[in-house]
Parts: C-alpha cells; structure tokens; sequence
C-alpha cells in the first residue's frame, strides 16, 4: 500500500443507529491520545450519570448535543479533529436515521472516504446500502466496510466473510467508488481500530487507523483540467497592477500557460502565480495563490480562469441531483439563489426529473415536489451563464447550494450531473 505525505483525510462514518459510529470515532481519538484531560472527565462523569457502572462510553466524544445523549443516538453531523505522525484527519459522524438524510448527505459531502459500520450480528441492511449509494453519489472514492461488535458473534471469521461478501456483491453497482476494505472491528474495546486484535488471528489486514493513515486520495476530487475561480480582485493603488486571488479548484496554474476567462471567453496568458512567500512556477489544486495576467482583461470575482485547451462552455441551464433540506418542498418554477463556488446567480426549477427511492435506490417517475430529505434529478434554468463541470469530474465546481432569497436559509445542495 502506498505511503502517502502528511496532507488532511476527511472522512465520514455513517451505518444504522446503534452500529457504533459514534463509539469508533471516541475509540479512535482515545486510543490515538487526542483526548483532553477535561474532555475525558466529562464524558466520564456523563457516562456515569448514563450508565452507573463507571465504565468511559467513548460516544459520548463525538455525542454532544443534550438531545443526543438523552436518547442514544446522532442526529446533528459531530465533527473531530486529530492528528498523527503522518497525517492529520476530519471526522464527521454522520446520522443514521433515514429523515436525517440530509444531515448525512451535508456531513459527508467533502469527505474523501466513508466508513461505513455494520453490527456483525445483523450484517448488511438497509441502511448499510443506503448510506454507500450516498456516499457515491457524493464522489467518495474509497469506503471501509466496518464489521463492528465482532465480540457479540464470538470474532468469527466465517460470519466476517459473509458479510464481506454481501456488501462486495452490492458494492459492484456503486458508480465512481475506486476500492472498498473490510476490516472486521469492536470499537467498543479496541479491537482492529488503532491496536490489533489477539482475538481475531485470522485477520491478516491492517487496522483502521493504518488504513486512514496510507490510503491515497491525491487526485480524487478533479479530472486535472484547470480550474481556478476568482474570489477576490486585488489592485495595488500605486502601481495599478491587479492580481487575481483563489483556490485552485482543479488542475495546476502555471506561469506562461494559456488561459480561457469565463464566461466572457477571452484568452490571456498567466504572468505569475504568487503566494506571501513569493512567485511559483506553478500551483495544484486546492492550494491558495494570486495570479496576475499578461493582458489587461476585465476580471471580476465570479469568473473563472481555466486551461486554454479544455475549458468548459458557459452554460444557461444545469440538470442536477439536489438533496432538498427544507421544510417547504420544492416545485416546478420555484425561484431560488445558486452558489456554486464563487458564482451566484438566481435559477428557477424549471423541471423536476425523477425521485431517488431512499429506501430501494431506485429511481422513480416524476414527483410533483422534492420534500424534505428527498433526493431528486432537478432541471434548473439560470438567470446567466454559469460555469461548470459535471460533479463527477471536479467535486468543487461541480457541487452548489440553493438559497430562498426570502429567509435566506440554504434550501438544498445539488451536485451537477449535466451541464
């Protein structure tokens, strides 16, 4: 397995409730000494108040919300952060309840792996497919199938290779996933998370934490074209000169390339790419850099400057599959706000395509409107030409949120099937 350097994985549990999501994220900062002191007093002192018996339930890490430990289960998106020696790591525990689709879809929507739990005694379930088609559909590339609770079925092997080989049958039909490891676990106890397990000597693999720590993820999120959205126009008051500030959100800008801006479509020549440290040859996405051009072309926050030889046509209408999150539904000629990147621009539904069956992953007819939680192909027409790539292909300028001008609250996040 490929070593890779010291950059940030973000990663998302999800399952069914009770699988232990929740409990593997505490097991993994606990044993991976990025707990507090105060922290683990705590969640000791809650963890007698719930249980009585004085033993740590590490859920209560990631568990914060008062409603959340008063029934057990998760229902926000809990984020954690913890290092190692060779990298550093987001964890987002995600929801497992089916009306909280749309919490799991926000918490694991830039992730670059899933860790998707089942309860050994139950094997594959509804919820195990359901949470694995999300998570492709969100371009994760790479999933962990974990086996937790493998005490309560006496660590057996033949009961692990069962459900590996139920999920790896339905994991086949998952577009765009690139490998899938099956790691069987008790994250209650420690078993395969950070140490070893003695008790199961028939795992050969490496444990949880040896896996998120070398799995590869450069590259994952953009097909290598240039992409880079202009956020900020910079002029020095004194000599005039203007620089062009952003993330790369695809590719790699160099100086001397050709560039495309859109959506006017003029050609210019990038001049310098800088940092407060100075000039680059050259910087890869997602780094944050100014450029500067060779020509005096009108740019503004909202274009983007893209390769000479691959860039996108402007477009005026998006077709996109959009987790509605709102309490009002959607409906065909709904007007709404898009962000996409560092673009906005008004949009109505124009078209409602089809629904996302959560529950069989098929695709249904029509609906007359997106309710809450709902997933669904939406057809959106733009009040401007907008700029960009299928979601498949660049992550960043594929991904948008809608936005209801009139309460200012964020309505639904969409991710570009055809532009």
């Amino acid at each position: 397995m490929a070593t890779t350097t010291a950059t940030t994985l973000r990663l998302a549990t999800a399952g069914s409730v009770d699988d232990g999501k929740s409990t593997l994220i505490g097991r993994l900062l606990y044993d991976a000494k990025s707990v507090l002191a105060d922290q683990l007093e705590q969640v000791a002192e809650a963890s007698k108040r719930r249980n009585g018996d004085g033993e740590i339930d590490l859920s209560l890490l990631t568990d914060g919300l008062r409603a959340e430990r008063e029934q057990g289960i998760t229902i926000d998106v809990a984020y954690r952060y913890f290092a190692t020696a060779r990298r550093r790591f987001i964890l987002a525990d995600c929801p497992g309840h089916v009306q909280y689709t749309r919490n799991m879809l926000t918490g694991a929507s830039t992730a670059d792996l899933a860790i998707v739990l089942v309860d050994a005694r139950n094997g594959v379930v509804e919820q195990t497919r359901r949470h694995a088609f999300i998570a492709s559909l969100l371009g994760i590339r790479h999933i962990v199938l974990a086996v937790n609770k493998m005490d309560l079925v006496d660590f057996s092997e033949d009961r692990f290779d069962e459900i590996s080989r139920d999920f790896c049958e339905f994991a086949r039909g998952l577009t765009g996933v690139r490998d899938v490891a099956y790691i069987p676990i008790d994250a209650k106890h420690g078993d395969n998370v950070v140490h070893g397990s003695e008790r199961m000597p028939w795992y050969g693999g490496v444990t949880m934490l040896e896996h998120l720590e070398t799995v590869e993820v450069a590259g994952d999120h953009d097909d290598g074209r240039l992409r880079f959205p202009v956020q900020w126009v910079i002029r020095d008051p004194e000599s005039g000169e203007r620089e062009y500030a952003g993330q790369v959100a695809g590719g790699t800008v160099r100086a001397g390339d050709e560039v495309v801006v859109l959506p006017a479509g003029v050609r210019t020549t990038i001049a310098d790419v800088r940092t407060l440290d100075g000039s680059l040859d050259a910087a890869e996405a997602p780094r944050s850099v100014t450029v500067t051009l060779a020509d005096d072309v009108d740019v503004a926050r909202g274009d983007m400057l893209c390769g000479a030889a691959d860039a996108p046509e402007p477009v005026r209408e998006i077709e996109a599959d959009v987790c509605w999150m709102a309490d009002a539904p959607l409906r065909p000629r709904g007007r709404y706000a898009l962000k996409l990147g560092t673009q906005s621009v008004r949009v109505i539904a124009d078209e409602l395509i089809d629904v996302l069956d959560v529950h069989t992953l098929d695709r249904g007819a029509a609906p007359a409107e997106l309710a809450a939680n709902d997933i669904g192909r939406v057809r959106l027409r733009v009040s401007r030409p907008v700029v960009a790539d299928a979601y498949e292909a660049n992550r960043a300028t594929g991904a948008f949120i809608l936005i209801d001008e009139t309460t200012n609250d964020t309505v639904a996040a969409g991710m570009v099937s055809r532009a």
